[in-house]
C-alpha cells in the first residue's frame, strides 16, 4: 500500500520551467518584432509611376483630406511641426521623415509642413505616394 501511495505523488507534472519558457519566448518575439510607425489617421494617397519604397521611417507627419496636420496619433497645428519634428529627431537621430499627404489636401499645407521638416534641419524627408503596381 505504502509503495502505491508514492507512486501518485511522484506523477505530478511540474509546470514551471515550461512557463519560464513561454515568457522567454514571449519576450524574444516581443523584442525582436518591427512595429509599424503610423501617423494615426488614414491616407489616400496620391499615384506616382517613380515611388521608391522606404524602409525605415520613423517620424510620420500626416496631411488629411480635411487639411488636419496629424503626428504620431496625435492631431497637431502646422505652426508645432517643427517643435514636434525637432523633439522626435533629438530622440531618434538617424530617423527619416515621411509625409503622407492626401492626394485632395490643399499643397500650400503640405509645402507649409515641408518647410517646418526643414526648418527643423531635417534634409532626408520624403513624401509619400502609391507606387506603379
Amino acid at each position: 500500500m505504502r509503495k502505491h501511495a508514492h507512486t501518485e505523488e511522484e506523477a505530478e507534472i511540474n509546470m514551471t520551467p515550461m512557463l519560464d519558457i513561454v515568457f522567454i519566448m514571449l519576450i524574444f518575439f516581443i523584442v525582436t518584432a518591427s512595429f509599424v510607425k503610423e501617423a494615426g489617421v488614414e491616407i489616400n494617397r496620391p499615384d506616382a509611376s517613380t515611388a521608391v519604397k522606404q524602409d525605415k521611417a520613423n517620424i510620420m507627419i500626416a496631411v488629411t483630406q480635411k487639411n488636419e496636420v496629424w503626428i504620431q496619433r496625435r492631431r497637431v497645428d502646422v505652426r508645432a511641426v517643427r517643435a514636434n519634428v525637432e523633439r522626435l529627431r533629438a530622440e531618434n537621430p538617424q530617423g527619416s521623415v515621411v509625409i503622407q499627404a492626401d492626394k485632395d489636401s490643399k499643397s500650400g499645407l503640405v509645402m507649409e509642413v515641408v518647410d517646418a521638416v526643414r526648418q527643423a534641419n531635417v534634409l532626408d524627408y520624403v513624401v509619400a505616394t502609391k507606387g506603379a503596381q
